[in-house]
């Protein structure tokens, strides 16, 4: 697949899910946290759960817990097989905290 086919997948799936979950509800299920919210982000479908947790500072046991966590809310998606899978997240959220209601 060409790069360019990748990129247009990558902003469908965060057109559909931008209508499909508001951030704020996406921002809920990531978890509390700086470095969850900078995990989830870095989850573009370009980088390993290991580079992943060596920028955020994470413990690969942690963050591979909670992969599953993002996985089973539907808030992110595996890509790829085997060693090559990587992370996709529905949308990118900004920083910050999530508004108390």
């Amino acid at each position: 697949m060409s790069e360019q086919s990748d990129d247009l997948l990558r902003c469908l799936v965060h057109i559909v899910g931008r209508a499909s979950m508001p951030t704020e509800t996406v921002r809920q299920l990531i978890g509390k946290g700086k470095k969850q919210i900078d995990a989830f982000n870095l989850c573009d479908g370009t980088l390993s759960q290991g580079e992943i947790s060596k920028k955020c500072k994470i413990n690969q046991g942690n963050l591979s817990r909670t992969f599953d966590r993002w996985v089973k809310n539907g808030i992110a998606f595996w890509v790829g097989e085997g060693n090559e899978s990587k992370l996709l997240h529905i949308y990118p959220v900004p920083p910050g905290s999530p508004r108390k209601k």
